[in-house]
C-alpha cells in the first residue's frame, strides 16, 4: 500500500490535516505523528484489524502489549482494571510527558492489544498534535514506537517515510522531534521498576514513589 505524506506543524497543527489523520484512524489505518522525542505509530485500539496491522507495520512479536496514548487521567483510568496510589501520584507528577505506565488492563481494552499480557502501558503525551488527534476522536489511541522491530525509533517525519513507506497508511511531517523518548514503567507488580529508561530518570521517579 501507498503510504502518504501530510506536512503538520508541531506547535500549532491544522485542523484539516487533523480530520484528515483523525478520518484515517476511524478507518483502520495506520498513522505516524511526532510525539515526545520521537515518531509514533497510531491507531484505533478497538479495531482488531487495526491492533493487527501495527504489529504488521513493526514486525512485532504479537505477544508484546502496545501502549496508548489518552487526553487525560480520567481516560487513563477508564483503562485500568485498578487505580493504584502510584498510578495516581506518577500521573500527577509527570503528565503530561514523556512516562509510559504499565497497569493491569481493564476488561474493555481488547486482548489482543495487550499483547495477552492484561497489562496495558499509557501515556499521556505533551505533543500538541497528539492531544488534537484525541480530543477530535475522543478515544484513546495505540501509540507504539515508529520503527520496524529491532531497528532504531524514527525522530522525523521523512525518515519514518523512508524506513516504513508501503508498512502504513499516512504519515503526519512535523519535523524533527527533539528530546528523549519516554520513560516505560511496570507498576502492575508489588515492587515497581524501571522497563525502558528515556526522558524521565529513574531517579527521579523513585523520589516520587516514595511518597506512596
Amino acid at each position: 500500500m501507498p503510504t502518504d505524506l501530510l506536512e503538520v506543524d508541531q506547535t500549532d497543527p491544522d485542523e484539516g490535516v487533523i480530520a484528515s489523520a483523525a478520518a484515517a484512524i476511524l478507518r483502520g489505518k495506520v498513522v505516524a505523528i511526532p510525539t515526545d522525542g520521537l515518531y509514533s505509530l497510531v491507531a484505533d485500539p478497538f479495531n482488531l484489524q487495526a491492533v493487527g496491522r501495527v504489529f504488521a507495520a513493526k514486525g512485532r512479536e504479537q505477544a508484546r502489549s502496545l501502549p496508548l496514548l489518552v487526553s487525560d487521567v480520567p481516560m487513563a483510568e477508564e483503562l485500568c482494571a485498578e487505580i493504584s496510589a502510584r498510578f495516581r501520584v506518577l500521573a500527577r507528577v509527570f503528565w503530561p510527558g514523556p512516562l509510559t505506565v504499565i497497569v493491569p488492563a481493564s476488561p474493555k481494552v481488547p486482548l489482543r492489544a495487550t499483547g495477552n499480557t492484561g497489562r496495558l502501558g499509557l501515556r499521556h503525551s505533551r505533543s500538541k498534535v497528539a492531544q488534537a488527534l484525541l480530543q477530535k476522536l475522543n478515544q484513546p489511541l495505540i501509540a507504539t514506537s515508529a520503527n520496524i522491530n529491532g531497528q532504531p525509533t524514527c525522530t522525523s517525519g521523512i525518515e519514518v517515510f523512508g524506513t516504513m513507506d508501503g508498512r502504513l497508511d499516512l504519515v503526519l511531517d512535523g519535523g524533527t522531534c527533539p528530546g528523549m523518548g519516554p520513560t516505560t514503567i511496570d507498576i502492575t507488580e508489588p515492587y515497581w521498576r524501571v522497563i525502558k529508561e528515556g526522558a524521565v530518570p529513574e531517579k527521579e521517579l523513585a523520589e516520587v514513589l516514595r511518597q506512596t
